[in-house]
């Protein structure tokens, strides 16, 4: 599978989420934007998720059916079902459309912002999950971009 570039100008990879980006504040979304993406792309997918998280995986932001032609996502991204630029919501695990950031009950978490590439489009509606997501992509990635930032509470004057 092709590795490619995903990057976004709040925080390094590994490095803490700013505090505007996570619960403790306005809690959107940080801008993202990637490069390198295989040539074939027909779609991309975005997973964001703590494996952190006490009892499992929380998902915090799903997104797919993203065009190729798209080369990042701003500050902010609107929750609504379909995205102006293209690409579809689906739910998180706070049960909500769109971005949902940083809040654990204790200590440092990570934050895992994945890119994938596919060879075609999903087709799943809106407020899919991110289960129903990955199934859909078996057999279709191409490619995979990743991101991690993390987030303490104690650390909520960033």
């Amino acid at each position: 599978m092709a590795q490619f570039i995903l990057k976004s100008s709040a925080f390094e990879n590994g490095g803490f989420i700013p505090r505007i980006h996570t619960c403790d504040s306005k809690d959107v979304s940080p801008a993202l934007f990637w490069s390198g993406i295989p040539p074939t792309t027909a779609a991309l997918s975005l997973i964001v998720d703590d494996p952190d998280a006490p009892k499992k995986n929380w998902v915090h932001w799903v997104l797919f059916d993203v065009p190729p032609e798209v080369t990042g996502l701003p500050e902010g991204v609107e929750p609504n079902p379909v995205l102006e630029i293209g690409g579809v919501h689906g739910v998180n695990d706070f049960g909500n459309l769109g971005y949902g950031g940083p809040c654990p009950p204790s200590g440092t978490h990570n934050y895992v912002f994945t890119l994938y590439a596919l060879d075609r489009k999903l087709d799943l509606p809106s407020r899919s999950t991110r289960a129903a997501v990955l199934a859909a992509m078996q057999g279709h990635m191409m490619g995979q971009a990743r991101l991690i930032g993390r987030y303490s509470r104690s650390r909520s004057t960033l």
